[in-house]
């Protein structure tokens, strides 16, 4: 049977500009490429998921803009159930202007619009049939009260919860993330969260240790190119990235998260499906774009065997 999957979380209009450097202050540079695309931390991590064959449903909010019908229709295009996709009058759809460098860095602004019009509300809106859902996937690119509201009410019906704490803030209230089953911080949001040093693997795993002891079940810290940290109470344990030769790492964070939902709520165990992941997530940075650089399955199992 199809696990399926919840998203709770944002939707973005990417607005990609490739540059050869960033301007300095009061500096105008001409950029060689420019694209638009499909984003947003929940959109993205929804769609990864469903392209690797999970059902997936999203409770998020739209504009009543133009670009509000084509998130819609992406969704739709992907297989992604839109019954909780509202639209909120007067206000703009979520859009992120993103800057990759000649590096394949990238630097992101995000315009919230419509997603911060997602409120505890909605969920209880879709509590029927996020029950259904063998895991839910949230972000911080919605207000936190949204959040903490997911948190608490799959705790109480036994749904599984990841939390990707993107964009971190450090008055987010552990103690009410605490029932999440999986935190899933890169090494900035872990300093955030922790207040710690994460400038090395001993310290970055000292620092999810901290969150564990305030009552989080298990830390994956994301490290990018040098892999990830799966902490939990009694061990960790390194997972090592799959070398690439990236063209565009926008959107891989999002693509792990969403692999690993798909892998682990099908019923692999938590290391393999983390391997899993990374390496889908390693894929998705040798092509240009955030979405459309995402395999379906039988585009992920081709090339993992040719690999």
């Amino acid at each position: 049977m199809t696990q399926k999957i919840a998203v709770v979380g944002s939707n973005m209009m990417d607005l990609v500009t490739y540059v050869t450097r960033m301007p300095d202050p009061g500096e105008t540079l001409e950029a060689p490429s420019f694209e638009m695309g499909h984003g947003g931390k929940g959109a993205n991590q929804a769609v990864a998921a469903a392209r690797l064959g999970s059902e997936v449903m999203i409770v998020t909010k739209v504009g009543d803009d133009a670009f509000a019908d084509a998130t819609i229709r992406n969704f739709e295009a992907n297989k992604i159930d839109t019954a909780f996709v509202g639209k909120v009058p007067g206000v703009s759809s979520g859009v992120a202007p993103i800057f990759v460098d000649a590096s394949s860095e990238n630097s992101i602004l995000i315009v919230p619009g419509a997603n911060a019009h997602l409120l505890p509300g909605d969920v209880d809106a879709a509590a029927d049939q996020l029950k259904a859902c063998n895991l839910i996937l949230l972000q911080m690119e919605v207000p936190a009260p949204t959040v903490y509201r997911t948190i608490a009410w799959a705790k109480a019906n036994g749904v599984k919860t990841v939390l990707n704490p993107a964009p971190a803030a450090a008055d987010l209230d552990v103690a009410r993330i605490a029932a999440v089953d999986f935190l899933v911080p890169n090494e900035t949001e872990l300093a955030i969260l922790s207040g710690l040093p994460v400038g090395s693997e001993t310290e970055a795993e000292t620092a999810a240790r901290s969150l564990i002891s305030r009552g989080v079940g298990t830390v994956i810290v994301t490290m990018g190119s040098r892999g990830a940290l799966l902490v939990e109470a009694g061990q960790t344990q390194r997972v090592d990235a799959v070398d690439v030769v990236p063209v565009d790492t926008t959107g891989a964070g999002d693509a792990f998260i969403g692999a690993f939902a798909h892998f682990f709520a099908g019923g692999t165990p938590v290391l393999a499906a983390l391997k899993q992941a990374a390496a889908y997530a390693a894929d998705t940075v040798t092509r240009r774009g955030t979405q459309k650089s995402y395999a379906t399955a039988e585009q992920f199992a081709k090339r993992q065997a040719v690999g």
